[in-house]
């Protein structure tokens, strides 16, 4: 879908200001097959997860907020920005909208452009995943998801809450390592069953307890950067709801308690930085609950 279809991008424009005043709004192109490298922005306008989870509908306002967000932000050195449209979610059929997400994904990829997913649900993950499996991505791949919930439910539909029980049936079905770590669980959001199956797969996580303070935090980013070195590609994922409540109510289901704001920037700096980043998605906007717009911001 072309993504004037969707969101036009304006903002403020400094014709009287001296020196290099530009925009995002000023920058960001169509994506088009000849756009090569940069970042291209790709809604997933989608919360029919979220629905069938029991959650705060809303979310699939999400990526028009972000990128509204994103309009009036100063240009400090960031590449290429091209935006790919919305992925939209027809009569409710959910894996055919995380199928053609994964199609976007992957052809973002083929460009040598950094897929960036703004949603909509944390079941975008399922459909970021099928994109990087389809670019051959998927080797030696370490998922990072910052989030109060491990999100490996089981369920007779797939829904905002089993993306990664999902990507962890996908990994055994290819005899595929499942190399999943989560920063940020909430010890109250995640029933005992889930603790347990999050042992059975294997996954690494840390406690929002264990990120409230300098010294935590650094212990975490020390146990994250020896996964970091021991893979070929990451996929970074975000959900909001890791944030306190307070920074982040325009969400599905606030965090009471979170990891504060300069603690997830610190977390998503050390994997940037390691040019290993092969996507990463921002999921769970809830723009109706967002009070004065804080979330998106």
């Amino acid at each position: 879908m072309n993504p004037t279809d969707t969101f036009e991008w304006r903002g403020r424009i400094d014709n009287e200001e001296p020196g290099d005043s530009t925009r995002w709004h000023q920058r960001v192109r169509p994506a088009e097959a000849s756009g090569q490298g940069g970042v291209t922005l790709i809604g997933f306008a989608v919360d029919e997860g979220v629905r069938r989870n029991g959650g705060r509908p809303g979310a699939a306002e999400g990526p028009r907020a972000l990128r509204s967000a994103l309009a009036n932000l100063p240009v400090l050195g960031e590449p290429a920005l091209w935006d790919a449209g919305d992925v939209l979610c027809d009569g409710g059929a959910l894996d055919a909208a995380q199928a053609q997400l994964g199609s976007q994904v992957a052809e973002a990829i083929g460009r040598g452009s950094l897929p960036l997913v703004l949603g909509g649900g944390h079941e975008v993950a399922w459909g970021t995943f099928q994109g990087l499996e389809k670019a051959g991505r998927h080797q030696r791949l370490l998922i990072i998801n910052l989030d109060a919930h491990f999100d490996l439910r089981t369920a007779a539909q797939g829904n905002s809450g089993t993306p990664f029980r999902q990507i962890a049936e996908r990994c055994e079905a290819v005899g595929q390592a499942f190399n999943y770590r989560v920063l940020g669980i909430s010890r109250f959001a995640n029933t005992q069953a889930l603790f347990e199956r999050a042992d059975q797969l294997g996954v690494r996580y840390a406690l929002d307890e264990s990120l409230q303070s300098t010294e935590g935090l650094a212990a975490v980013r020390d146990t994250l950067a020896v996964d970091l070195a021991s893979c070929d590609a990451v996929y970074l994922t975000v959900c909001l709801d890791v944030l306190p409540g307070g920074q982040a109510p325009g969400v599905s289901a606030p965090a009471p308690l979170g990891v504060p704001l300069a603690h997830v920037e610190s977390l998503i700096d050390q994997v940037m930085a390691t040019g290993r980043v092969a996507a990463a998605d921002i999921a769970e906007l809830n723009p109706g609950q967002d009070r004065d717009g804080l979330t998106a911001r």
